[in-house]
């Protein structure tokens, strides 16, 4: 799941990406010292959390060289870019060291201003937090007040971008269209989608085998403590979108007392019970409704799309064109994988109302040529293609790894089909997107109990009550165990990633509460940002 600088993403699974969809003190422990005996403790094995103080004191002695950062990164000056070391396992803290690739922008207030750093995650799995200080360079209004005390810091998560990048298949190949219809026609076509799905798997295996059992939550949240460590900060400030909110989940029940402040926007259910195959299920149903959501605006403002004045006409046109494309992709490319991938923009933020509009207006009329340019990939973006397989490979490595998931597929045709009678929008892309897990080819760890331990200060918990991607149960959820937190609503809203919107009952508290650590009273509920204009 990702916030608003989010790329949507493919499943090479031969569906539409739907998706999306962590106790001891550094201080605690010397960093280790070079000896001649060193070599031999490259196999020495302790528990995780042990291994994570040693790599945080190692780090907290290394710090970070901060350089101007390599012109293909996109980074502007004045961020700076650096390295964090990490160790592979955590459980041989000794052993293979991986590097995380970090950036940072200085706080633009006072000296007497500034309060630390602020790290930030914007979900995935598999998302770039890098360009997160970029909100300073571009003058974020939303933001300002919150750089006047925190330095923003950004960071590619294991697997990610420049950090040990990962890979399942060739990236040209991953973006090639057109792909098959997500819904299944017939038992050959669960079939061919299946043969897929396993091919996917062992090519994550063929290609990153090494990474792939050390590709969890748990870890992701220990890189997280390293790297607070390495910035010479002795708390954690941190905000998390999307699957970042599960990070954050996971790094308060790992670190409960290196947590400073914690803002966590737009909700994973950290429920085991949820962790990650019940979660996907949940999002069929959200997505299904926010889909609808967006048809009610659309058939609202029908004087400027002309698709009909009631939701069921603007289904009508979805479905008119899902079928065009099935029976001829469009411009040779485009299937109802590829539209579905374009348009589930729309249930996901309300920022791409207007061009989904657009796009299926301007067919209606007649201009296949749009469809074409908005849903088709571009074989030539060898860069972008490059981002979106490796963020997808991330997505499915973090996902597998992270809980057992069933290995029944009459488990998951039960439940698909069953969905999929009320919730067609997503229900089998997503399904497809998340079926390597059925056969993932390395280690599928438990997920951690997430709750309130000793030490755990008051957490700020953001969330649209109609998120398609994080349905708002999750928020619930994270509010009953994270004990002293306070939960904002927005009311009537269902964009994914609430803190980056214009809502000033929304961005002044989380403002207060990252300069003061101020938290109302009581839980908040605050009136929907403004609608989207066609």
């Amino acid at each position: 799941m990702r916030d608003t600088e989010a790329k949507r993403r493919t499943a090479a699974a031969g569906s539409a990406g739907a998706l999306i969809a962590a106790t001891l003190i550094a201080g605690a422990v010397t960093a280790p010292t070079a000896s001649a005996s060193q070599g031999d403790s490259r196999h020495r094995t302790v528990s995780e959390a042990h291994g994570a103080a040693i790599a945080a004191a190692r780090a907290a002695k290394a710090g970070i060289n901060w350089q101007d950062c390599p012109p293909d990164w996109g980074l502007e000056q004045p961020i700076k870019c650096g390295w964090v070391t990490v160790p592979l396992d955590y459980a041989k803290p000794y052993g293979k060291q991986i590097k995380l690739a970090v950036d940072r922008i200085g706080h633009t207030g006072t000296p007497e201003e500034r309060q630390g750093a602020l790290l930030y995650n914007p979900g995935g799995p598999g998302g770039s937090g890098l360009r997160f200080p970029r909100r300073v360079v571009t003058g974020a209004p939303v933001w300002a007040k919150t750089a006047k005390a925190y330095d923003f810091v950004g960071f590619d998560p294991r697997g990610v971008g420049k950090s040990a990048p990962i890979s399942c298949v060739d990236p040209q190949e991953f973006v090639k269209a057109p792909k098959m219809d997500p819904v299944p026609d017939s038992e050959a076509d669960k079939r061919a989608q299946r043969k897929l799905a396993r091919e996917y798997a062992d090519g994550c295996a063929e290609r990153s085998g090494e990474m792939l059992p050390h590709m969890t939550t748990p870890n992701t949240a220990r890189d997280l403590d390293v790297i607070r460590a390495a910035l010479g900060e002795k708390k954690l400030n941190f905000l998390g979108v999307s699957y970042g909110t599960y990070l954050g989940a996971v790094y308060g029940t790992l670190f409960p007392t290196h947590v400073r402040r914690m803002v966590v926007d737009s909700v994973v259910n950290p429920s085991r019970e949820k962790i990650w195959y019940q979660a996907n299920l949940d999002q069929d149903v959200a997505f299904e409704g926010r889909w609808k959501d967006w048809q009610d605006w659309v058939a609202a403002n029908d004087a400027t799309y002309h698709l009909g004045t009631t939701r069921d006409a603007v289904q009508a046109k979805w479905l008119e064109l899902r079928a065009a494309a099935k029976k001829s992709p469009l411009g040779g490319v485009v299937g109802p994988a590829e539209l579905i991938s374009f348009f589930q923009s729309a249930p996901y933020f309300d920022s791409t109302w207007a061009s989904s509009a657009r796009v299926l207006s301007a067919w209606a009329a007649g201009d296949t040529q749009a469809v074409v340019d908005a849903a088709a990939p571009d074989l030539s973006d060898t860069a972008g293609n490059a981002s979106s397989e490796n963020g997808n490979a991330v997505y499915t490595a973090v996902e597998c790894a992270d809980a057992q998931w069933p290995t029944s597929w009459k488990k998951w045709d039960r439940d698909n089909t069953r969905l999929h009678r009320d919730h067609p929008f997503m229900t089998w892309s997503n399904a497809w997107m998340n079926l390597p897990c059925a056969t993932w080819p390395a280690k599928q760890r438990t997920p951690v109990n997430v709750k309130t331990h000793k030490g755990l200060p008051p957490v700020l918990i953001v969330q649209a009550d109609r998120d398609a991607a994080t349905p708002y149960e999750g928020a619930v959820e994270l509010h009953a165990r994270f004990k002293g937190s306070r939960l904002i609503t927005e009311k009537n809203a269902g964009s994914h990633g609430v803190t980056g919107l214009v809502n000033s009952c929304v961005n002044d508290r989380v403002d207060a509460y990252l300069l003061t650590g101020a938290l109302d009273s009581s839980d908040v509920t605050c009136a929907a940002h403004a609608t989207p204009k066609p």
